[in-house]
C-alpha cells in the first residue's frame, strides 16, 4: 500500500542514525516535509543528503533532548512556519548500563530517566497543540519489549520504557475523541548502536536492519491508521491491547 504524506509536517528525533535516521527518510520518501532533530550534526547532515536525494525535503535542527527549553521553542518554531504538526516520531532513547539496580550510579540513572522519559513527557507538551490541529495528527512513541519483560540488570531502561508507555496510553485516553491516533512501538532487536551497546558479542547480521523497521512503521503514520492507545509490535506485524495483571 502507497503511503501519501505529502503536504504533511513530521517530526523525527534520534534522526541521525538507527531506526529514527530511517524512518525520517521513508517520511521524506513518502512526501512528508521532516524536522530531523538529533545531537549529531554530521549524521544529520548526512540524512539530509539522502533526502534531497530522493527527492525530498527536511529541516535539521541540532539539539540535545536533555534541554527541555529547546525543546518548548521547538513547538513555537514549528507553529510559526507551518502552524501544525501532523507527525511525530518520538524515537530518541539511551540505554544506560546493563547491571544491577544497586549499583547504577545515580548520574546514569538519572540521565535515562531524562532522555527517555522526561523528554518524550516535554515533546508530548510542546506539541500537541500543533499534532491536534492536523486532520489526522499521528504519534509513534518508541518503546521496548524491556518495558515488560523486566529482565535483571536491565532496570532502569525497562523502568523508562514502562514510563514512556504508561505516558503514551493516558495521552491517547485523553485525546480519544480528537483526529490525533497515539501507538507506542516495540521494533524489537534491531542493528543499531544501542543495540551493539547492550549486545557486544552478538552478530548484527542476525538481527534486523533498521531500514525494514522503519517500512514497517510508515503505515502506522498515515490518515487510514485509526487505532490508537496500543502497542505496535514490528516483529508480529500487529497492533495489540494492553492488558490488566492476571
Amino acid at each position: 500500500m502507497t503511503i501519501d504524506l505529502k503536504g504533511r509536517v513530521a517530526v523525527v528525533t534520534g534522526a541521525s542514525r538507527g531506526i529514527g535516521y530511517f524512518t525520517a527518510l521513508e517520511l521524506a520518501k513518502a512526501g512528508a516535509h521532516v524536522v530531523a532533530c538529533a545531537r549529531t550534526v554530521g549524521g544529520l547532515e548526512e540524512l539530509d543528503d539522502a533526502i534531497k536525494a530522493v527527492g525530498g525535503s527536511a529541516t535539521l535542527v541540532p539539539f540535545d533532548l536533555a534541554d527541555m527549553p529547546a525543546i518548548d521553542k521547538l513547538g513555537g518554531a514549528i507553529n510559526e512556519r507551518w502552524g501544525k504538526l501532523d507527525i511525530l516520531v518520538a524515537n530518541a532513547g539511551v540505554l544506560g548500563t546493563i547491571s544491577p539496580i544497586g549499583h547504577v550510579e545515580a548520574k546514569v540513572f538519572d540521565k535515562v530517566m531524562n532522555i527517555n522519559v522526561n523528554a518524550t513527557w516535554r515533546l508530548i507538551r510542546s506539541l500537541e497543540p500543533l499534532l491536534i490541529k492536523s486532520d489526522a495528527g499521528r504519534a509513534l512513541i518508541l518503546s521496548s519489549s524491556a518495558a515488560h519483560k523486566c529482565k535483571p540488570f536491565w532496570g532502569p531502561y525497562s523502568a523508562s520504557k514502562a514510563a514512556v508507555e504508561a505516558l503514551a496510553r493516558t495521552w491517547a485516553g485523553e485525546t480519544q475523541r480528537l483526529p490525533l491516533r497515539i501507538l507506542s512501538v516495540d521494533p524489537g532487536a534491531t542493528r543499531t548502536a544501542m543495540r551493539a551497546q547492550a549486545m557486544p558479542g552478538e552478530d548484527p547480521e542476525t538481527v534486523p536492519h533498521p531500514s525494514e523497521v522503519a517500512a514497517k512503521l510508515l503505515p502506522l503514520v498515515g490518515p487510514n491508521q485509526t487505532e490508537t492507545g496500543k502497542l505496535y509490535i514490528v516483529r508480529e506485524d500487529k497492533i495489540v491491547d494492553y492488558r490488566l495483571p492476571e
